[in-house]
């Protein structure tokens, strides 16, 4: 059974944020998630970490400078997920509005795979303009022989990444990255669209100083960029820290406004979101996988048209298009769960486990790990599949699929206390030879074994995930921020819950109570509509919380008919229907309660 914990926060802060005139129940929200002085609040672009503090981010920066004014050819080497095509499009727009020749080329993961490799090195040296500078976003920084390569052909590389360096770095002419030994950048959580966003402003800086936007020429408003890095940055599931806060709520703030892109305007409508009412919810669960579509199943460049052309017609179309690559990859997806929930099944034990956003009982196993290989699995889907297995089985998951030439390429993701990157470290150390290549982060990472090594690579990542993880560690943890009180549930609070940026590392609020379950039933097939009462007082809750009135709640996901009374974690939100606004509660996860089984 889960464990339900209520997110501890410092008195003496929760004070603070009262007496500058907080919401009592947002100051305790905001002080459990680390906020300890109101300033932390002040979403304005004039709180954001100055470029300066970047490393290497100036030199770069004078060093294109130069090339644009010597006329020289650039390419952006691009990753093939939605933080690459953001920080894509962010580094094509900009560096148009500077002057640059500048054209992109993304990898196609089937072919080429990962990053800046040799072969891709080639390829580019093989067009028809062939470059003089190779700029890689949201990868690079593993590309030791790539940029070997480059060299070799004459052709600079300038690395832009945020991902975790091996021991050996690539000699690359510059190589910006907050997570570089010896960069003091305080915000180590820096997606790649925000990596390149910076380069671009201290590239402003630079030509500014140069005295390029003299009038005429007028300076480029780099703002304008920020609806993409909002989206890259939530899409990449980076920690929402003070500075990508201010990112992302700028963002936000542009596309509510109407002011997004193209293509940005054009996945808001496909997915038949309201633009006014952008959320991260948005970014994170409609545009980013429509945009990811592209490089799971095709070609990520689709998804880079979409982001850069001007014509809002065109970028309608590649919309469609997208969003058609997403129903494609949802069936493909399907397919994939049911099969490896087959092949889990003989490892279940019998112990449930209900989870609201799962529509299915979760069992527990008697592994720490979980890799799992089907020689009909889709490389551009196992990671999906894995987090969704992961989800599942609180474990941390591995999932493969066939790569080519006798190797198979996994997608993992990992649960709170173990370091997937460093895992898969531990083993290419333990076990030399065995991990072809690998790299990512401590939540989600990405590797290359050969096909018939793969029970050898399982027994080694489960002795090492048995060496790391404790059984605390898996037995899922939901941390809630307690109960409400009746006076203090209001449409008011609702509103200014959801004014608020909410994402990885700055938790969306949940709140935990006992239930009785009045009323029932099964709306649009596949969701439960309720109306809950709040029940005798549970742990955590206070006296006041006994209560005879009735709240409307969804449990999305989900058609069996609850027990009489119920536990539940539940966020909040205002539904919209028919021109009316009610309170209404969002189920993540309910349990039966001790009072329903006598206990």
């Amino acid at each position: 059974m889960p464990n339900i914990i209520i997110r501890n926060y410092p008195s003496h802060t929760f004070d603070t944020l009262v007496r500058s005139g907080l919401h009592p129940v947002l100051a305790r929200v905001y002080a459990a998630r680390g906020i300890e002085e109101p300033n932390q609040l002040d979403m304005e672009l004039s709180r954001l970490i100055p470029f300066e503090r970047l490393k290497n981010v100036s030199t770069m920066a004078v060093r294109l400078a130069d090339a644009i004014l010597a006329r020289k050819r650039l390419l952006i080497i691009a990753d093939y997920d939605s933080d690459g095509a953001t920080a894509c499009a962010v580094g094509i727009r900009a560096l148009r509005k500077f002057g640059a020749i500048v054209d992109y080329l993304v990898p196609n993961r089937f072919e080429y795979g990962y990053g800046l490799t040799p072969e891709i090195v080639r390829l580019a040296a093989a067009t028809t303009n062939r470059p003089d500078i190779l700029i890689t976003v949201d990868n690079g920084i593993a590309s030791v022989e790539g940029v070997a390569e480059a060299n070799r052909l004459g052709m600079q590389v300038f690395v832009t990444d945020h991902h975790l360096p091996g021991d050996e770095l690539p000699d690359a002419a510059v190589i910006v990255n907050p997570n570089q030994r010896g960069c003091d950048f305080p915000s180590k959580h820096l997606a790649g669209v925000g990596v390149i966003f910076y380069l671009m402003l201290a590239l402003r800086a630079v030509l500014r100083a140069r005295g390029i936007f003299a009038p005429p020429q007028k300076e480029p408003n780099l703002a304008s960029l920020l609806d993409l890095v909002a989206l890259g940055t939530v899409a990449d599931v980076v920690k929402l820290d003070d500075n990508n806060r201010i990112l992302v709520q700028q963002g936000l703030q542009r596309i509510r406004r109407g002011h997004g892109c193209a293509g940005i305007n054009a996945l808001m409508q496909v997915a038949r979101r309201d633009f006014r009412r952008t959320s991260t919810y948005e970014l994170g669960f409609m545009l980013g996988p429509r945009l990811n579509a592209a490089g799971r199943l095709d070609d990520m460049a689709l998804g880079i048209e979409c982001l850069i052309t001007e014509d809002e017609s065109r970028a309608s179309q590649i919309a469609l298009q997208l969003d058609a690559l997403n129903r494609q990859r949802r069936e493909i997806e399907s397919d994939m769960q049911d099969s490896a929930l087959v092949m889990l099944e003989t490892a279940l034990s019998t112990q449930p486990m209900h989870n609201a956003t799962q529509n299915a009982t979760g069992k527990t196993l008697n592994t720490h790990s979980l890799s799992l290989f089907n020689p009909g699995w889709h490389q551009g889907v196992i990671g999906i599949l894995a987090s969704r297995i992961k989800d599942k089985f609180h474990r941390p998951v591995i999932a493969f699929a066939p790569g080519g030439d006798g190797e198979i390429k996994g997608s993992g993701r990992s649960i709170t206390g173990f370091h997937l990157r460093d895992s898969l470290d531990l083993v290419s150390k333990r076990y030399p030879g065995l991990l072809l290549k690998f790299g990512g982060h401590a939540a989600a990472a990405g590797l290359t074994v050969r096909a018939s090594d793969f029970e050898k690579f399982r027994d080694a990542f489960e002795q090492i995930a048995q060496t790391l993880l404790t059984p605390a560690d898996l037995t899922l943890v939901i941390e809630t921020d307690g109960s409400l009180d009746e006076s203090e549930l209001s449409p008011e609070l609702v509103r200014r819950l959801t004014e608020q940026v909410w994402g990885q590392g700055f938790t969306q609020p949940a709140f935990n109570a006992c239930f009785r379950v009045e009323t029932q039933r099964i709306v649009g097939e596949k969701h439960l509509k309720l109306k809950l009462r709040k029940q005798e007082t549970r742990p955590g809750e206070r006296e006041s919380n006994k209560s005879g009135r009735l709240y409307d709640a969804m449990l999305f996901f989900h058609t069996t008919p609850l027990p009489e009374t119920i536990d539940a974690v539940y966020r909040l939100e205002m539904n919209e229907f028919n021109g009316g606004s009610t309170l209404q509660f969002i189920l993540d996860y309910w349990f039966p309660s001790a009072l329903s089984t006598g206990a």
